[in-house]
């Protein structure tokens, strides 16, 4: 029995909301089993979004949610892993393409699942991103084991009571960014597996400290 790998052509659910001379354009990815409709509502809520394009980008794999009528999503699974790696890292370029002007700066954020795509975006997509943020998720294990990757400027974070995403690593996600000399920083709220206003004021603060860092 021989297993086949084809190609096809498929469409991606993106929402965007324009902001009139935005000078930054977010990016968010969400995790499992969630929908761009919940990225969506959490980007709105950072402190000074409104002064930003927000995209939030949907899992190109949709499902029902248990035995209910609501569409969520997944980015991807072990299987063919490499292949819908560059498949994901495509779609996000394409969003860009159609999306974003030319030359605006991207920070891209990732909640569980989400940030593997987050961090994928801002170092192999086609715009690199100024910053990238990861809430409850691993950076890639690929993009660490290259030695060719550059990161922009990170923000990694857990809640405390985060039972997936332990403290070991997000020790260990920070030490081996900052081994190759990626500016981290770090954030543990008051949440379990979950984005709360906290961790959202802390966002707003790394995108505000990247933006006047990367305008002096």
């Amino acid at each position: 029995m021989k297993t086949l790998s084809v190609a096809t052509g498929t469409h991606g659910r993106v929402l965007l909301r324009d902001s009139p001379d935005a000078a930054l354009a977010v990016l968010g990815f969400h995790g499992y089993t969630e929908n761009a409709d919940i990225q969506m509502e959490r980007l709105a809520g950072i402190p000074g979004a409104e002064q930003w394009t927000l995209v939030s980008v949907q899992g190109l794999h949709r499902f029902y949610r248990g035995r209910s009528e609501v569409v969520v999503a997944s980015w991807m699974t072990r299987q063919d892993r490499e292949r819908m790696i560059a498949d994901n890292v495509a779609y996000v370029d394409r969003v860009i393409e159609l999306a974003l002007p030319a030359g605006l700066p991207i920070v891209t954020i990732g909640f569980s699942q989400g940030v593997a795509m987050a961090f994928r975006a801002a170092v192999r997509g086609a715009r690199p991103a100024e910053g990238v943020i990861g809430v409850g998720g691993d950076v890639p294990p690929e993009l660490l084991a290259d030695p060719a990757a550059r990161f922009p400027a990170a923000l990694v974070t857990r809640g405390e009571r985060d039972d997936w995403y332990t403290t070991a690593k997000l020790e260990s996600d920070a030490a081996a960014l900052r081994a190759r000399g990626t500016p981290v920083e770090t954030l543990v709220y008051d949440g379990a597996h979950e984005w709360t206003p906290e961790v959202a004021s802390g966002i707003s603060r790394f995108i505000h400290r990247v933006r006047r860092s990367r305008l002096r």
